[in-house]
Parts: structure tokens; sequence; C-alpha cells
């Protein structure tokens, strides 16, 4: 019977798609090829322009593979080293910060998850007000640098955006969505809340947990307006600051008309790609490791049937 059931599956079509839905397959194949094509190829320009010479790149409008392979551009980042102490404190800030983030949004996010929480829908409130109003640029910079004096410390990246309230409503929803039986069996075996937050709810929350951590990373990488109001100490220059400062030196310099010797014309525009590429990879790499988790982080907050 099993082999007549599956022959008739068969005969009727329900194992093949038909003509339409191939067509159909391969229209979307062709479009998502397309959509993929069009944001890498910007990335390979800037990618392979870094290491052409400045001639090549005011002749030729767009290529990927340069005629002739110049490493000018990142010799002149890395001449001074600044670039390696910027990357250095950009790590620094990130995993920190990171840690920061996720400790606060957690923490946070299971007490307003649980509804036998007293004033949860006050709390709930306060956290949404919170993230649609500001207090504004000036008064965030008098607080951060005159009544807290965070200035010029890794601090004031840190704690005035300890905690993102929209990645801490999606932590939320995703305790929601785990089942209260294992927070009531944890309890029966004699689990306090702290152990059971520990043991059972952060285990079960690996996608959000890592699609957040990297939300926050992102941010904290790519952090460069809070870094240009409160840290002036070129010690404690994030990558992206060094960077920018690094783009504006080559841009003096061709004004002032130096002799770059050897070098020909000043390598401006390969040093603003070069710049792009030093500030990005980093953070690529750390994409692939994470993104199996992004499959489920993404259904985070949909509603069930």
């Amino acid at each position: 019977m099993a082999k007549i059931a599956k022959a008739d599956k068969g005969s009727n079509g329900f194992n093949h798609r038909s003509p339409g839905d191939m067509v159909v397959q391969v229209i979307l194949y062709i479009i998502t090829g397309c959509a993929a094509l069009i944001c890498v190829l910007p990335f390979l320009y800037v990618l392979g322009s870094s290491f052409a010479t400045e001639k090549e790149i005011l002749e030729r409008s767009f290529f990927i593979i340069p005629r002739t392979f110049s490493w000018n551009a990142y010799s002149y980042i890395v001449k001074d080293g600044a670039v390696f102490r910027g990357l250095r404190n950009s790590l620094l800030v990130t995993v920190v910060g990171t840690a920061i983030n996720m400790f606060v949004s957690c923490t946070m996010a299971y007490p307003l998850s649980r509804k036998y929480l007293k004033g949860r829908n006050f709390f709930m409130n306060m956290v949404i007000v919170i993230m649609l109003f500001g207090g504004g640029m000036v008064p965030s910079y008098l607080l951060v640098a005159q009544v807290l004096h965070l200035r010029n410390t890794f601090w004031a990246l840190w704690l005035p955006g300890a905690m993102s309230a929209f990645n801490m409503i999606i932590i939320k929803n995703y305790f929601q969505g785990i089942p209260d039986e294992l927070e009531e069996a944890a309890t029966i075996d004699g689990s306090n809340d702290l152990h059971t937050f520990l043991r059972v709810m952060l285990p079960l929350s690996g996608p959000v947990l890592a699609a957040v951590s990297l939300f926050y990373a992102v941010g904290h990488w790519n952090a460069y307006f809070n870094a240009m109001m409160y840290i002036n100490d070129q010690a404690k220059e994030v990558v992206q600051i060094c960077l920018r400062r690094i783009i504006m030196q080559t841009s003096n310099l061709v004004d002032q008309g130096i002799d770059w010797g050897p070098w020909g014309s000043p390598p401006t525009k390969a040093v603003r790609n070069a710049t792009t590429v030093v500030a990005t990879v980093p953070i690529l790499l750390v994409y692939p490791f994470i993104q199996k988790y992004f499959t489920a982080g993404v259904m985070v907050g949909s509603v069930k049937g």
C-alpha cells in the first residue's frame, strides 16, 4: 500500500515542480543574484582601488582588479602606528561596551518579561518613552562632560548608551516566548530567580543574544560622533577618529604641494578607500561565526498562530 501511495503521489505531480514554479524560481534567483551583486560591487571597488595607484583611480571610473598593485595608501596609514592604536582602542571599546550592553539589557529584559512583576506596565512605558524621546545633544554633553566628568575616558562611550531600549525589547519578547512551564519546573526544584535566569533563560536564548550582541558590537565599532565629542586625547582615539584624521592630513598635504618623491601624486583617493577597508573588514570577519543565529533571531517578536 505504501508503494502504491508513493506511486500515486508521484503520478499526481506532488513531488515534481510545474514549469511555472521553475520559471518563478529562476526569476527569484536572478533577482536575488542581481541584488547581491549590486550590494557587493561597491565594496569590491573600494577594496581594489585601495591597492591601485592614484593615477589609475583618476583615469578609470570603475574597476575591481587594478592594473598595477600599489601599497602606497596602506604604507601611509601605518607609517606612524596610529591606526594600530586606534584598532586596539576600538577593540577595547567594542568588547567591553558590548558586555555592558548585554548585561544591562538582559537583566532588565528578564524581569519585564515576567507577568507577575508588579508595576511591569509602568516600567515598560518608561522604556518606550526613552526610546521615542531623547534629552538632546547639549544636555547629554553637559551631563557626560561636566556633571559626570567622563571626558577623555572610555566610560563616555559606554555609559550613555549602556542600554538600547529597542534591543532590550527584542530580548524581552524572546524571553516571553520561552514556555512558563520551564520556569515553574525550575522553581519547584528549588531554583531562585537568579539561578533560573542564568541556568534556564540565558542558555535557551542563544539566537537572540548573538544577534543583539552583533548589533551592539557594530554600533561600538562604528562609534564616531560620541568619540569625536568626548575624546580629545590621541592616545584614546578609536579607529574611526584616527582614520578621519589621516584623511584630513592627506588632504592638507595635497593643498600644501608636498613632494611625494617616488610615490608620485599623493594617494588621497586611495587613502580614503584604504581607511574604509581597515575600518570595515574587522567587523565583517565576526559575522560568519554568528550568521546561523540570525535565522532564529530575526523571528523574535513575531506573532504566533
